[in-house]
Order: structure tokens, then sequence, then C-alpha cells
């Protein structure tokens, strides 16, 4: 099972143990596309103040978050489960795992990044701003410098198994499952269902949509959970307690996608 999750756009500091080392992470075929991205971020960063701040699309009050992608390469380095705050990290509260979830997330957790390209929550990175959704003055679009190597380097990672797809549009614009991967990814949807004199009435809502990924993948690392398929994912949610509608593909090569119906998140 290969989890597909987004970054947070908030981030912890930096360590202040070994610095970035590309060659370290995981996907070496990402390597010269991560190399690309980081010397044109920095480059950018360390000039222009405000002409950075608009190409990365920050407040007046995230300013400083500039001054921090100027030392990319020196900054100390984390695991990457430990960078990524937010309220989907939150529920799924990593450092809390036992050793066997841990090493199961290790092995199926892919985050997404405009910066990084994807990385595994073990691979040790500095804090940063750059979401996919920017555009280099170099590189252009980050969502589209990223598919080509996306391209090769995920159907590998992937492997014959299921591909869960928790990613926001903006990070699903670098890699679109194709053929025989995308018919056994599934794509998952949150509605808020509540009742409004009397009818139920559903929603979808920012919060409810990340806290319940958060709970759903950390209840598959602790189950154990490994369906093999979509159809296989929908009896484990269920089995975990879950309400789950789906739909199956309409076709060849094309994805599932899953409603979960929450009504509450403690």
């Amino acid at each position: 099972m290969l989890v597909l999750l987004p970054p947070s756009e908030g981030k912890a500091s930096s360590g202040r143990g070994t610095p970035l080392k590309l060659e370290s992470l995981s996907l070496p075929g990402l390597t010269e596309a991560r190399q690309a991205v980081l010397e044109e971020l920095v480059e950018l960063c360390a000039g222009d103040e405000e002409k950075a701040r608009e190409a990365l699309g920050l407040s007046e009050g995230l300013r400083g978050e500039i001054a921090k992608n100027t030392q990319l390469r020196t900054a100390g380095a984390r695991p990457a489960g430990e960078i990524y705050t937010g309220i989907l990290y939150d529920s799924l509260e990593l450092s809390s795992l036992d050793a066997a979830a841990k090493r199961r997330a290790a092995r199926s957790l892919l985050v997404f990044s405009g910066l990084w390209g994807a990385v595994r929550v073990t691979d040790r990175i500095p804090s940063y701003r750059c979401s996919m959704g920017v555009k280099l003055p170099g590189l252009g679009a980050l969502g589209a410098h990223w598919r080509t190597p996306m391209a090769a380097a995920l159907p590998e990672a992937a492997g014959d198994g299921l591909v869960l797809d928790l990613r926001s549009s903006a990070y699903a614009t670098a890699w679109k499952p194709k053929g025989e991967v995308a018919g056994r990814t599934a794509t998952v949807r949150v509605l808020h269902s509540q009742l409004v004199n009397g009818i139920e009435k559903r929603s979808v809502v920012s919060h409810f949509n990340k806290a319940t990924k958060g709970k759903i993948v950390r209840s598959l690392l602790t189950a154990g959970a490994a369906p093999k398929g979509p159809a296989e994912l929908v009896e484990v949610l269920r089995d975990l307690g879950y309400t789950v509608e789906a739909a199956a593909p309409g076709g060849a090569g094309k994805a599932w996608a899953l409603d979960v119906v929450v009504t509450e998140i403690h």
C-alpha cells in the first residue's frame, strides 16, 4: 500500500542536526528536479525579497519565511514526519505510533511537496516554504515541473498494491496515476453529515476532511491493514468503524472514489 499525502503549509522549525543531503532522499529519480527547484528557490529568496514574497504567495506576515528559504542548504534537517504539522498530521500522530506501525509508515507514506517532489516521512529535510502552486521565474509552475520525473518514479514506488490518494488538488497536479495503477487507486472525500430540521445535510468541510484523513491513515497503520485494492480497502475501513460509500471506477484506468461520512471529530 502506498499512501499519498499533502504536506502542511505550516511546518516545525529545522533541527540542529546534519544539513540536507539531497542524494539521501527517497525516490532518487527526483534528485535532478529537486536540485533545480532548490537552487532557484534559494537564489530567489536571497535576492529581491518583495519579488520572492510575490512568487511564493506569502502574506506580509509571512515575510520571515523568505529568510528561512535562504538557509535550506545549511539548516539542520529533521525527518519529514516531524517537519510537517497541521490538522492532518496532528490526527495522524506519527510520533505516538508503536514500533511496528512506524515501520509501516516509513514504507507506505509519501508526502508530496513543491520543493522535494515527494518524500518519505523518514527522509530528513529542513523546514521550508514552497507550495506546489508556486510559479518560479525560471522553472515555471512547479506542478508542471514535477510531472515528467514523477511519471517515471511514482509507478515504481506504487509497486503492485493499493494507492490511497489523499492529496489536495494542487498536489495532485504533479502526478496522476494512469492505466493499471489508476485502476488500483482510491481517492477519498470526507463529508460532514448533519441533521438540519430533521433532514440530513452533507457538506465538505476542510477541518473534518483533513482530520479524518489523518485518522484513517493512523487506523490503517495501527491495524496493520494491507488492502490489495480499492474494494478491499472499503471493507477494511468499514471493519475499522468508518462509514464508507464507494463508487467503482467508470472504466479501465480510472480510480475509485470513496466518500467517508462523519458526524463529528474528537
